[in-house]
């Protein structure tokens, strides 16, 4: 099967593969594979530069089903052929996501994606992969940049490669230099056959929220998003206050003040 992916994403791929060095000969990269539209155009694309490039990794492609929806298994069958149409082996993971949602008290959506994540680092660990690719595009890395200052009152992102200590995995995001509306395109071309959310929150969380927020101020600010994707920078980083002091430091330099005006 020859994989062909139109210039303008291909050169964006390959920009951030080259630029983080996201590959090496001898990696085993497994793919976090939702169904959806970005991680189905993730997978095409490494598939694709397996067969152009020089570099000689190995992919696989795993997905999780949280246990949302009865009929998601039966909803990503699809999913198998594709898989075996790029030559990536695929398998499906049970884990119960539902479930520690209703448990724990906290946001449903950072339980999902720990649970998630942790079990794809276990299976990566299982199968001998070093890397897992993941599908966020340029459209998520600015949402997520704003988020954390809505949200957290901090400036953060998550990186295009990040090693993980714990589990000796490096994390690789291959598509963030695409625009989503660039992913809608291709999916659309290519007639990829996408699994739907089964998430039961999908279309009513903080990062829709944030997405609505930034099309709306995008309105009356036409470079608004393309200054938060240059904010994320570290190059972009001008003044700050500085952090702020401890009691213990304000109540020393308190008393400097006090004694000085004392002494006068």
């Amino acid at each position: 099967m020859n994989l062909i992916l139109p210039k303008q994403i291909f050169s964006k791929v390959m920009r951030a593969v080259v630029e983080f060095d996201m590959i090496q000969d001898g990696d085993k990269i497994l793919i976090g594979l939702s169904g959806g539209k970005d991680s189905l155009l993730l997978s095409y694309a490494l598939a694709t530069l397996k067969q152009r490039t020089q570099k000689k990794f190995s992919l696989a492609a795993v997905t999780i089903n949280p246990n949302f929806d009865d009929n998601f298994k039966s909803n990503a069958e699809n999913l198998k052929n594709f898989c075996a149409d790029l030559k990536i082996p695929y398998q499906i993971e049970d884990v119960d996501i539902f479930s520690a949602i209703q448990a724990c008290n906290k946001n449903p959506c950072f339980t999902c994606a720990y649970f998630r994540r942790a079990a794809i680092n276990r299976i990566a660990n299982e199968i001998g992969a070093n890397k897992v690719a993941y599908a966020h595009h340029l459209d998520d890395a600015v949402e997520t940049f704003f988020m954390s200052l809505l949200y957290s009152g901090q400036l953060t992102v998550f990186t295009p490669k990040t090693f993980l200590s714990r589990t000796n995995i490096t994390v690789i995001r291959p598509l963030v230099y695409l625009r989503e509306y660039q992913v809608k395109n291709f999916a659309k071309e290519k007639n990829f056959a996408v699994v739907k959310s089964p998430c039961p929150f999908d279309g009513n969380t903080n990062r829709q929220n944030t997405k609505n927020l930034i099309a709306e101020l995008g309105k009356s600010f036409p470079d608004l998003f393309e200054h938060l994707a240059a904010a994320m920078r570290e190059s972009s980083i001008g003044e700050l206050w500085s952090a702020p002091k401890t009691q213990a430091e304000m109540r020393q330099i308190y008393f400097s003040y006090v004694n000085k005006n004392l002494s006068l």
